[in-house]
């Protein structure tokens, strides 16, 4: 089944996109096709899967160290605010900078060998040094240090030698322009209009005078929403194939930017990256840095990347140079190991599709291509038997990747069983941890200290197709029963978070002819949205019709005792999520435990409590409910709020538009016994936060009727809904009250 859908978004009046949405095995896969010249994102782009991040600069010179001591506090490229450095000292340091080992052809190399098909180079980091010769200030590698030359240009003129990507960090803040904000805690500052201009000014001139630019990674700051449109609009002006992350805020994104070394354990129906350091600590050079073992880094970034590619991200990995320019021969040996496994194991990495299967494998990842699986077992079963099930296709052949070895498969229907080697109990003599069966050389990786990640390719004589996780066969589809698909939507670093953007089912039906009928409550009345029935698109507005009022049982709901605790970390940072149950009595033991009761909490009053920006209050209420039974809870928030029952999502969104208080509708799908409410109140942007909690004696369902549809005869259909009218592709749906009946 495969079948393409074409919706229209708007990020802002003026701009348009067109988002091609191919619903395959995985529905919602993004291909974005913007109005410029080009395709946004590229197939190149999309496919290129492993890139190199280099973090280089002033503060290269540091090496982490400030007056003969370790800046243990802090990521060392941020040392001048860590360390609380002078700005005229800091700025002397120039004067030291003289990077002569810098060779850009040997870091394209090193790239190259490592497998990375582009390089993202740091224009200009927070410390407003910029390592290109900019017009725009002699704070520059050129008019400003011994070296004289254009460093960034020089590596831009080697990518294309090599005939790799060529891309650029830029940070928003600047702790050395004049009319910038000074340096914060928090790097989320916003932008005078003194230095959103300059960011303008020197935007233009790398995107004029640098070649084709593959992307651009904005970072930091807290922009309004007309600014991030000016730079988004300006870079597809100059550079329409341009990628632009979504880090340069308020939902202006080509791909979406996971935190710093956060691999999402869920698909995404996005363009996405994952930008990772070689150490958590820092991604400037520090000369202190405890590296470790070799090939545990080169295991653990390989594993890493595994994890974004089988989600279907891209994924960066940063090196930090020195200050003199020569690259750490520890990156150089991580790289080149890297290099060397997947280099045997190219074809389950480059133009890859995410795992299809709605589930993981205790064995490890999955990628697909061609028509193959491609299976990374990073676990051992003790049994040495790989097990993969919940497809259709006959099976033709199972082999090792790396040296095309065939293994012992057997097939019983959607159920595939590989024996990976059948010496596997027997053998002894790899000093490989970790492995699958075998010796190392058996594999085809050589003999080498640590766990490497073997492949299995798995091939079919007519392809195969993934049968859904789950079927409905009652006619109703709910936000429960659904797949949901999510997204990643960030106004500005801290402001990130998963949004939900679309729900798939799969149902079966005797049905020939169906006529939907769509519920909702008053939070979703007039949205647009539009689903699609086997191929077929209807698009419709929620109207107030078909009006029907509910209440749960007199007696059924005890809305019990209510907890609270302050927020942690970005928005998008909840921790009891996938947590079906937090036991409060052993809480209550714990001293670390930040949670307590709340005594004298009146239920339909809004609270105002002072509270710094990007700061959050956390709430988990206990809900009794003598049944399984669907109740309903108005929840007033500020600009955002993040919702869980039971640990399951069930919504989450951050106004762009920077509400101050806004209310809406909430159906919690209770089941019988005790139930946990948690909600997250967060303030992104006011020196207070409002809220309040509303149980719900009785509240109003609409029901609108879609056009009639007939089916074609098959086991089971599919139907997916999305927003018609999105300002954004990642931004959150907030249609989790909607049922449909069949």
């Amino acid at each position: 089944m495969k079948h393409q859908i074409l919706m229209k978004l708007k990020v802002t009046p003026g701009l348009k996109i067109f988002a091609i949405l191919f619903l395959s095995v995985f529905p919602l896969s993004a291909q974005v096709k913007y109005n410029t010249q080009n395709l946004k994102p590229s197939k190149e782009w999309i496919d290129q899967k492993f890139s190199m991040f280099i973090h280089f600069g002033l503060y290269s010179v540091y090496g982490g160290v400030y007056q003969g001591n370790p800046v243990k506090l802090g990521y060392s490229e941020q040392i001048q605010s860590f360390a609380g450095i002078f700005s005229d000292w800091y700025g002397e340091t120039a004067n030291e900078f003289n990077p002569v080992k810098w060779n850009p052809d040997s870091v394209v190399a090193l790239a190259k060998a490592a497998g990375m098909k582009s390089i993202i180079f740091t224009s200009k980091h927070h410390d407003g040094f910029c390592m290109y010769h900019s017009a725009y200030t002699d704070f520059n590698i050129v008019d400003a240090t011994p070296y004289s030359k254009d460093l960034m240009k020089e590596l831009a003129d080697a990518c294309r030698r090599g005939g790799i990507g060529f891309g650029v960090y830029y940070s928003l803040i600047d702790w050395h322009y004049p009319h910038a904000y000074p340096i914060s805690s928090h790097n989320a500052d916003p932008l005078t209009d003194e230095h959103y201009e300059f960011n303008l000014e020197q935007v233009e001139e790398i995107m004029t005078n640098y070649g084709d630019i593959s992307e651009i990674w904005f970072d930091m700051g807290s922009l309004t929403p007309s600014q991030s449109k000016g730079l988004y609009e300006l870079v597809n002006r100059l550079q329409p194939g341009c990628m632009i992350s979504g880090r340069l805020g308020n939902d202006y994104v080509d791909f979406a930017v996971m935190a710093d070394n956060e691999y999402p354990d869920y698909k995404m129906g996005i363009t996405w990256q994952t930008a990772a350091s070689m150490f958590d600590e820092t991604w400037g050079y520090r000369s202190w840095q405890v590296r470790g073992d070799v090939q545990e880094k080169i295991q653990e970034k390989i594993s890493s990347l595994i994890k974004v590619i089988s989600r279907g991200g891209n994924y960066l990995l940063n090196i930090g140079p020195r200050g003199d320019g020569s690259i750490v021969e520890y990156e150089k040996e991580v790289l080149h190991g890297i290099g060397d496994w997947i280099s045997k194991n190219s074809e389950a990495i480059y133009g890859v599709k995410a795992n299809p299967f709605h589930t993981s494998f205790d064995w490890g990842d999955v990628t697909t291509n061609n028509d193959n699986i491609y299976a990374f077992v990073s676990k051992q079963p003790s049994s040495s038997i790989i097990e993969l099930s919940g497809f259709s296709g006959e099976v033709k052949n199972v082999e090792l990747l790396s040296t095309g070895k065939p293994l012992s498969f057997t097939q019983k229907g959607d159920r595939l069983e590989i024996q990976t080697d059948e010496d596997a109990q027997s053998s002894k003599t790899s000093n490989i941890t970790g492995k699958i069966t075998g010796s190392a050389n058996e594999f085809g990786m050589g003999s080498v200290t640590g766990s490497v990640t073997p492949v299995i390719k798995v091939s079919f004589v007519n392809g195969f197709t993934v049968k859904p996780s789950a079927i409905i066969t009652n006619g109703k589809l709910t936000t429960v029963n659904s797949s949901p698909v999510f997204g990643h939507s960030s106004l500005n670093y801290y402001a990130g978070y998963k949004s939900l953007i679309g729900y798939d089912w799969s149902f079966k039906t005797r049905k020939n002819n169906i006529t939907p009928k769509i519920s909702f409550t008053e939070s979703e009345v007039g949205r647009s949205l539009s689903l699609e029935i086997e191929g077929i698109v209807q698009t419709l507005t929620l109207q107030p019709r078909g009006q029907k009022k509910m209440a749960a049982p007199k007696g059924s709901v005890l809305w019990s005792k209510l907890y609270r605790k302050p927020g942690r970390g970005v928005f998008g940072n909840l921790e009891e999520e996938g947590i079906d149950y937090i036991y409060f009595d052993q809480l209550s033991a714990d001293e670390n435990s930040s949670w307590n009761e709340v005594a004298d909490f009146n239920y339909g009053e809004t609270y105002t409590e002072r509270i710094s920006p990007r700061q959050s209050i956390v709430f988990l209420q206990q809900i009794e409910s003598d049944r399984d039974q669907t109740v309903a809870v108005k929840l007033g928030s500020g600009n955002g709020v993040y919702i869980l029952l039971n640990g399951s999502y069930i919504t989450a969104h951050l106004s762009p538009e920077r509400l101050k208080y806004q209310e809406e509708i909430v159906l919690l799908p209770l089941k019988k016994g005790v139930n946990q409410l948690v909600v997250k109140y967060y303030n992104g942007y006011e020196k207070e936060l409002s809220y309040s909690i509303t149980p719900l004696d009785e509240w109003v369902i609409y029901e609108n009727r879609l056009t009639p549809q007939k089916l074609q005869r098959k086991e089971y259909h599919s139907l997916s809904l999305i927003a018609n009218d999105p300002d954004s592709y990642v931004s959150p749906l907030r249609l989790n009250n909607i049922i449909i009946e069949l």
